[in-house]
């Protein structure tokens, strides 16, 4: 790999953990940039590559925010424990599944995510403690633990935007303390991926250990910039992460069609 493209990944890496701190979604930014670094490099070494930078940042970004405001453990622990066995999972079907399979589904999804958050602007920014029903509890621990997380370790982009999501509308956490439940499962689901990938030998080592560094670097300045900014911020990147994942499936959709 020349100097520039490695300095050009490096820097995608330190993005990519700014933007996974802060509401999810660095993986749109780093599998592109590694595939297009890396030319020769196989689908599912990027996707083993890429979780052990982002492990390393999301598990900083964690540590960050269960320092500096209250984590649900009553969610968030049962929900990453599924999430290492279930990613796991998902890591060891990748590649089984086409993309065309998968990819209109979650479009769609993205856009209706889009639109809910646009049409619902309180969404996220005041916590609705009411809404943390035993119910709501056990269903957003199956859908963190069990649906994301599979889909973390199939795909990956977009996962922390989801966790981030499901944990505001399910059980009515606000955008910061979603997010910090988020960082919590994504380490979960980044360390089931990765154990699978690493076993199957689909992990560039050397080159993943020099993202996670300047990933952790991104992600402690993007928990930091949170947690002090707030409900109002998360919210903007939220939304400009979506609209962005909507833009690049979309477009992956279309080249596929054509």
């Amino acid at each position: 790999m020349d100097p520039l493209s490695l300095t050009t990944l490096l820097a995608a890496a330190a993005v990519a953990g700014w933007v996974d701190a802060v509401v999810g979604g660095g993986g749109l930014l780093l599998l592109p940039a590694l595939l297009v670094a890396a030319p020769g490099m196989p689908v599912a070494s990027a996707l083993g590559t890429n979780k052990l930078a982002a492990i390393a940042g999301t598990t900083t970004a964690a540590v960050t925010y269960a320092r500096r405001t209250k984590i649900d453990w009553a969610v968030a622990g049962p929900s990453a424990g599924l999430a290492v066995c279930c990613a796991g999972l998902g890591a060891a079907l990748a590649g089984s599944v086409p993309a065309s399979a998968y990819r209109p589904v979650v479009l769609a999804v993205l856009v209706s995510v889009a639109v809910f958050v646009v049409l619902r602007p309180r969404l996220g920014v005041v916590a609705q403690p009411q809404r943390r029903t035993r119910r709501r509890t056990a269903a957003a621990v199956a859908v963190a633990g069990v649906g994301i997380a599979l889909y973390d370790g199939l795909i990956g982009p977009g996962t922390g935007t989801f966790l981030v999501l499901a944990f505001t509308a399910l059980i009515g956490a606000d955008f910061v303390h979603g997010s910090a439940m988020a960082k919590i499962v994504n380490a979960g689901t980044n360390l089931g991926a990765l154990v699978v990938f690493a076993a199957t030998g689909h992990v560039w080592w050397l080159l993943g250990a020099a993202m996670a560094v300047c990933n952790i670097a991104g992600a402690v300045l993007g928990a930091r910039m949170a947690l002090r900014r707030g409900s109002g911020f998360v919210r903007i990147v939220l939304l400009v992460v979506v609209l962005a994942l909507v833009g690049k499936l979309g477009y992956d959709q279309w080249m596929a069609s054509t």
